[in-house]
């Protein structure tokens, strides 16, 4: 995938994720919980790379691929099957 993330903004329920091909995705942040409940200084404190987001301080890593599936949180998925 050649789609790489170009800037993240937030509003009080979702994140918009511009993309490289200029779309400009939205996201709910109830998806994931560690950016639900997070503080707007370290929503603010990502980092991009080619493929998704980073957040070290909430150790949160969200793929472009996950985003354009419409996949959210999938921690909570895996520990509800174990």
């Amino acid at each position: 995938m050649n789609i790489s993330p170009k800037r993240v903004t937030f509003d009080a329920d979702s994140f918009w994720v511009e993309l490289s091909d200029g779309r400009t995705i939205g996201v709910p942040l109830a998806w994931y919980p560690r950016l639900l409940n997070a503080p707007l200084e370290q929503l603010a404190n990502y980092e991009l790379s080619p493929r998704g987001i980073h957040w070290d301080d909430l150790d949160e890593d969200i793929s472009v691929e996950g985003i354009l599936a419409g996949r959210g949180d999938m921690t909570r998925h895996r520990q509800a099957v174990a």
